[in-house]
């Protein structure tokens, strides 16, 4: 069962979870991804938004369906969901983002240092 944000349509959300999942490697391109029906009964939501969810996706080029096969990851999804998100986080997050910094002053220097302690914990073998 997915926990759901207020702020942001569930279809979208849905969307964001099958994206992480591509990128994560547990969906690969080129192979099925669950049906509207499974996805719905794992998620516990409506068929229909997870058809929303599809449709939208199809339309970014992310996913397709095969007649008769169900739907897919694009091969190159991972660079799709990358540009997508990134453009997402750019142009609505982020101005929030940086609402909330101006608001509560803080400073870039703490938040660079901030980050960088995050990266070293959330990421120590990548860098």
């Amino acid at each position: 069962m997915m926990e759901f944000k207020d702020k942001q349509s569930i279809y979208l959300q849905i969307a964001d979870y099958i994206c992480e999942q591509i990128l994560l490697g547990k969906w690969p391109p080129g192979e099925r991804i669950p049906s509207v029906r499974d996805l719905a009964g794992m998620l516990e939501v409506n068929p229909n938004t997870v058809m929303r969810t599809y449709d939208f996706l199809q339309g970014k080029d992310i996913i397709f369906n095969k007649r008769g096969i169900g739907y897919s990851a694009a091969e190159n999804a991972n660079e799709l969901i990358l540009s997508y998100r990134r453009e997402r986080f750019l142009e609505s997050e982020l101005p929030e983002f940086f609402r909330t910094l101006y608001l509560l002053n803080v400073s870039m220097e703490e938040l660079q240092t901030r980050y960088h302690s995050f990266i070293n914990e959330a990421y120590p073998t990548t860098h």
